[in-house]
């Protein structure tokens, strides 16, 4: 799933208590991990969480986006790489799935939403949430869509 939406953005995405809202549903933990991240559109450095740089296989919370998606799958990383370009480019919102090859063989889906917003002349910044599934995929498995 590869998306991009270059819409009125005017309407950002809903904050409210989340006390009242429970979007997520109170057991939302024991489905997946979740963890913000911030990108720099001056600089084109992603700041990410201490489990996301983790599962990432990273050695810094600060990185590149190219540094950040070699441990994705191959055949989804230039869809990846054109959403971003395209974020950078107009304010947007964006999300993408993939899945995660570590070093030692696990594979982890990871699934992640962002947004790019203030851009005035030369500068612009992105945020979003990355939701790791807690679980894992088998070595010889293939997702194919239907």
């Amino acid at each position: 799933m590869f998306k991009i939406a270059n819409a009125d953005l005017a309407t950002s995405f809903a904050v409210g208590d989340p006390e009242s809202d429970r979007f997520l549903g109170q057991n939302a933990c024991r489905f997946g991990i979740s963890e913000d991240w911030t990108g720099d559109l001056t600089n084109g450095i992603l700041t990410l969480g201490s489990r996301a740089r983790q599962l990432h296989g990273l050695d810094s919370h600060e990185c590149g986006l190219l540094t950040m998606m070699r441990c994705y799958e191959p055949a989804d990383r230039g869809h990846i790489l054109r959403l971003f370009e395209q974020a950078a480019t107009e304010p947007s919102r964006f999300c993408y799935s993939t899945t995660i090859l570590s070093a030692a063989n696990q594979r982890q889906p990871v699934f992640c939403i962002g947004e790019s917003t203030g851009f005035d002349g030369t500068r612009g910044t992105m945020v979003g949430l990355f939701n790791f599934p807690r679980f894992q995929l088998p070595t010889t498995a293939t997702v194919t869509p239907v």
